[in-house]
């Protein structure tokens, strides 16, 4: 069911990004109406607008408290436009439609994580612009809602497509993530009033419907924020799938502060390097398996300039995630149309994680602890070179975000191979040097990294036969000596950290 917008009520807390948006209203021929500092904001650009109390015959009273709650701007907003009944009893009440209404609501988190008085986090509870979102969510069969600035270019988008028309399943989307938004609201305004500091529970987190979960049988929904997160700069809808490896994507490439690039497949590394340049860490990447990186997620903390972009558009990928793009890498890259280019921004994570499972919800402090070279306990004859010390940093940095059982093999600054989610470590062993000989690694002075303390002396042995020159691993085997003794008699070098790296 198509409706041209022919009338919109606009009062934002937040300005910014608002401008095109109003300009292509008034541009389509839609009366404004508006309030306050918002009414300011649209006439400094030249276009007309009408004053709420113009058309309530009220003022805002109360300190502002009563603006917009009138009979005659929720009855323009609520009433049916296909129920004769509404239709005459507007008309007899001299109540004009509202088709769109842009509103958010007073920053009341923000507030609170300020530090301010009692009475000014109280203020800050919005009442006339959470009831204006949930009245034209109410009636999305007639009315727009936009309730977030981060909506403000999918709108303008939708607009200037449909010609200043929208479908019901348009008004229904917006309706959705509305309602998502005000249950995050009052959520947080309850924790405020209950003492509580629960931050992590995804109830107060804006929701966003998916196309479908893990697999097209079962429902997905995502609780957060993507925008504080990231611009999508190209392609289609992030899935389930993608969100997840999107997430092991970001928790690796923050253990590197050097030019680097990582490639995910199912959330584990399928390569990873740092390098000089951009396009040497890809490539460089890239090789570590060019057969699994085919469809994968890509990484960088690094700005992809064209040079690299011209590598990136040979592969086939999901995703690829950056921090900048220069102009041309841009368009290049997203010349085709459903290759999901994601802008990151620079946001803090929580400290904690969350896990469901059972009848309940298991919390964990997140691991973020790395060991360096400094905390390395060298327990064999032989100590490790400043470049296997630095290849072990490099390793056990993967090693850490990879499935266990796991052991990866590396050398100074780039991933050789690794064996991934295996119940055996030895098998991991196996699989990692298999993988690295297929592409062509050299292994003779490369080093190995293993998630947990090895039980017994095999895993060393069959590494120091493929070349291996140093390893790291937590140490603390009641057998730990078979293992030492093992590197001395290679003439290997191993160090412990004392800290195991499980991911389950």
């Amino acid at each position: 069911m198509s409706k041209t917008i022919q009338s919109a009520l606009i009062s934002v807390y937040y300005k910014d990004g608002l401008e095109p948006l109003v300009r292509l209203l008034h541009q389509n021929g839609v009366l404004l109406y508006s309030t306050g500092g918002t009414q300011t904001f649209i006439e400094q650009l030249g276009i007309p607008v009408t004053a709420v109390e113009d058309i309530t015959g009220y003022p805002s009273i109360f300190g502002g408290r009563v603006k917009t709650l009138h009979p005659v701007v929720f009855g323009g907003i609520l009433y049916r436009r296909n129920l004769a009944e509404d239709v005459a009893q507007a008309s007899r009440h001299d109540i004009n439609p509202i088709d769109l209404v842009v509103v958010d609501l007073y920053p009341f988190e923000e507030t609170v994580a300020s530090g301010a008085s009692d009475e000014d986090i109280i203020e800050k509870i919005d009442i006339g612009g959470i009831s204006l979102i949930r009245a034209a969510a109410k009636n999305y069969e007639d009315v727009l809602i936009v309730s977030s600035r981060g909506q403000y270019a999918d709108v303008v988008s939708l607009l200037t497509e449909k010609e200043g028309t929208t479908e019901l399943e348009d008004r229904r989307r917006f309706a959705k993530e509305a309602f998502a938004m005000t249950s995050s609201y009052d959520t947080a305004i309850h924790h405020y009033f209950a003492g509580s500091t629960a931050s992590d529970d995804f109830r107060q987190l804006p929701a966003q419907s998916l196309r479908y979960g893990e697999n097209p049988h079962q429902q997905a929904t995502f609780y957060g924020d993507l925008n504080a997160l990231f611009d999508q700069l190209n392609g289609k809808e992030l899935s389930y799938n993608n969100l997840v490896d999107v997430d092991a994507c970001v928790s690796l490439i923050d253990e590197f502060t050097d030019t680097t690039f990582a490639i995910i497949k199912h959330t584990n590394a399928c390569g990873v390097a740092t390098a000089p340049t951009a396009k040497e860490a890809y490539l460089n990447a890239l090789a570590c398996d060019p057969v699994s990186a085919f469809g994968g997620v890509i990484i960088t903390n690094a700005k992809v300039d064209l040079e690299t972009a011209e590598e990136l558009n040979k592969l086939f990928m999901e995703i690829l995630i950056a921090p900048e793009f220069d102009d041309d890498a841009l368009k290049l890259l997203g010349s085709k149309k459903n290759r999901i280019l994601l802008k990151r921004k620079p946001v803090e994570f929580s400290p904690k994680m969350f896990k469901t499972l059972l009848n309940g919800v298991l919390e964990q402090d997140k691991d973020n602890q790395t060991e360096t070279a400094s905390q390395f306990k060298t327990v064999t004859e032989k100590a490790p070179t400043e470049a296997e010390e630095r290849a072990l940093e490099f390793a056990l940095k993967i090693c850490k975000h990879t499935k266990s059982n796991t052991i990866v093999l590396a050398n100074d600054g780039q991933l050789l191979a690794s064996g991934v989610g295996q119940t055996s470590r030895v098998d991991a062993l196996r699989q990692a040097i298999e993988k690295a000989r297929t592409f062509g690694f050299e292994l003779k002075g490369a080093v190995m990294a293993s998630d947990a303390f090895f039980p017994f002396s095999d895993c060393v042995e069959i590494a120091g036969e493929a070349g291996i020159s140093a390893v790291v691993q937590p140490g603390g085997s009641i057998r730990d000596k078979d293992s030492i003794d093992a590197c001395n008699q290679r003439g290997m070098a191993m160090v412990t950290t004392g800290v195991r790296h499980f991911k389950h």
